[in-house]
């Protein structure tokens, strides 16, 4: 996002915008030195309180972190109102923070937003899809002949059960996505739509995703009966030029099963998960 210019006069760029608080700065400081020819980058580190000259340019190129005192003094410098403030400082944790779960934290305060929320809702909802295994789960119990779109329905009828609150965001979430469409009788079916999601939160969201079904996955050897669920495990010890054929081997697999219930004409009936996993149980030999 660029900043926006009208009758030769450069607006100053929206942070809701933004995913990426560097490219809020670079846009930010575009726009406020096509104002003042004379504003400097020196400038702005000065009326942020802070004494390194590079300090700007070093941050926008991704070359030096900031902490949250110095994004409070970036903000306080752009003299952004309090809950845009809030919501660069939101950026900065996001975009900086190496732990998964402080990623997905900072996250989770920008969509609590308001603002972001009115302007951006659409990809707060892409996230939701991947992230909270129960849409999904929504969108394909949508498919059986008996689906009702009430949520008391629905909560019902899936396992681990959810809330009614729970069914009724999925609903308007699929719906918003066009992940859903109303047939004739304006029952809610699945519909072929494109799942976009920003790719600065892609990776998170496709985490969080198999976070929650490997939990349930783990949760259904105590929950079902071993005639409705099927595990399988291997505990091998391969060379590391291996694992590159093995990954694809399980994508391979997928496509398999996938174009098998595809091919099937009968009506789903039931909803299931199938999680095809491989990860390391050890660390590599040394050296390798």
């Amino acid at each position: 996002m660029s900043p926006t210019v009208h009758l030769g006069v450069v607006s100053p760029p929206i942070v809701y915008d933004y995913l990426d608080f560097r490219a809020f700065l670079r846009d930010w400081y575009a726009a406020r030195s096509a104002a003042d020819p004379s504003f400097s980058k020196r400038r702005f580190v000065r009326l942020a309180g802070r004494t390194s000259p590079g300090l700007f340019g070093d941050v926008v190129d991704g070359d030096r972190k900031i902490g949250p005192d110095t994004a409070r003094a970036f903000a306080k410098a752009m003299s952004l109102p309090r809950e845009e403030a809030d919501f660069f400082e939101s950026l900065v944790r996001f975009c900086q923070a190496t732990d998964p779960v402080d990623r997905r934290n900072a996250w989770e305060r920008i969509l609590a937003t308001r603002s972001f929320q009115s302007l951006r809702r659409i990809e707060g909802h892409s996230y939701a899809y991947l992230a909270r295994w129960w849409i999904p789960v929504v969108r394909e119990l949508a498919g059986r002949k008996d689906f009702d779109p009430d949520p008391a329905w629905i909560a019902a009828h899936i396992r681990p059960q959810i809330t009614e609150a729970q069914a009724r965001e999925a609903l308007a979430t699929l719906l918003e996505l066009g992940m859903l469409m109303e047939d004739e009788s304006g029952v809610p079916r699945p519909a072929d739509a494109v799942l976009t999601t920003p790719h600065e939160v892609q990776s998170m969201a496709v985490h969080a995703y198999h976070k929650g079904m490997l939990g349930l996955a783990v949760e259904s050897i105590d929950r079902f009966p071993a005639e409705e669920r099927h595990l399988l495990g291997a505990t091998l010890s391969v060379p590391l030029r291996l694992v590159g054929a093995l990954k694809n081997e399980l994508d391979a697999v997928q496509e398999r099963l996938l174009a098998l219930a595809d091919g099937f004409d009968d009506a789903p009936e039931q909803v299931i998960q199938i999680e095809l996993a491989m990860f390391p149980l050890s660390d590599r030999t040394e050296g390798a």
